[in-house]
């Protein structure tokens, strides 16, 4: 952790050449009003696939600290964690190895299942595979093995026609992963150095929980607290802080459950959660009585680097 008066100078990394683009940028203009209302100085760098460019705008800044609001590939999945190490910039959230494994669904899974937490059966599988026909029994779920906030992600139901994968960006042999479908309700928790915060229960009215009810004005509703009884919600406290520790992820992360019955399933654990009007770590920030600008202040002063 960082001592206040060593950080004058914070570098915010935002857009970024992944799905979630538009969504990073939302996130890095405000984590930047945030820090200036803070009073510190504050660089807001536009990354483009231009690592030239990149690391000239970084030594140009000068930073005491970057904070990373890229989401998606190449700013979540590690790559841009170790540039930093390399330039040896502390950065927010987790290292460039958590980073890397939490973005890589199978092997996060692995992880998750070997610290006791329960995860849903599933198969990796190629999209030649995918498209020829039912590679599990149904309902289950396709998703790209490395992306976040739900981008490529369809339900395979009973009944309804398979669904097309063309606006997937994979080849014939690249690989996805096929996950039983699990039925009841979406919780996500959010947690902070080693505490969790709260647990949100998510509804919508669309299919599930996807891109657009993530990010759409009033595409989804969040329940917070979420209404379990109090062992349940003490579970889901304890799971996710365990996933955190387990992927090894630092400053903040959220992690995304599935309650069926009275029994959870981990679905993946967040490195870079969003800083959108609807997005869920500040609400539950809020909720336990820290505001935005507190919990960006946060996140600076716990920023590290690898090097």
């Amino acid at each position: 952790m960082m001592r206040p008066g060593e950080i004058k100078r914070v570098a915010v990394l935002c857009g970024g050449f992944s799905k979630e683009r538009e969504v990073s940028l939302v996130s890095g203009n405000a984590a930047a009003r945030a820090l200036k209302n803070k009073g510190f100085e504050v660089a807001t760098i536009d990354v483009k696939r231009d690592m030239t460019t990149l690391v000239g705008d970084l030594v140009a800044a000068k930073p005491d600290v970057v904070f990373n609001a890229l989401h998606g590939r190449y700013g979540e999945d590690g790559c841009i964690q170790g540039l930093l190490d390399m330039m040896r910039l502390p950065y927010t959230n987790s290292g460039r190895l958590a980073s890397a494994v939490a973005m890589d669904k199978p092997v996060a899974k692995r992880i998750f299942a070997a610290a006791g937490i329960p995860v849903a059966e599933e198969r990796i599988i190629s999209r030649r595979e995918a498209e020829a026909g039912d590679v599990m029994e149904r309902p289950y779920v396709l998703k790209p093995i490395d992306e976040g906030s739900s981008v490529g992600v369809k339900i395979v139901a009973p009944g309804s026609n398979h669904p097309p994968l063309d606006d997937l960006d994979l080849g014939p042999d690249d690989l996805l992963m096929a996950e039983r479908f699990i039925p009841g309700r979406e919780v996500t928790v959010a947690v902070m150095g080693d505490h969790a915060l709260a647990v949100t229960e998510i509804t919508t009215a669309r299919d599930f929980y996807d891109y657009e009810a993530k990010y759409a004005k009033g595409g989804s509703q969040h329940i917070l607290p979420a209404q379990l009884d109090k062992k349940l919600y003490d579970q889901a406290m304890a799971l996710s802080l365990t996933a955190h520790k387990a992927l090894g992820c630092r400053g903040v992360s959220r992690a995304d459950l599935r309650l069926d019955g009275r029994d959870f399933f981990m679905l993946e654990v967040n490195t870079q959660p969003g800083l959108t009007p609807t997005s869920l770590v500040p609400e539950q920030a809020q909720h336990i009585g820290m505001s935005f600008d507190d919990l960006i202040l946060w996140m600076v002063e716990h920023a590290q680097c690898d090097a």
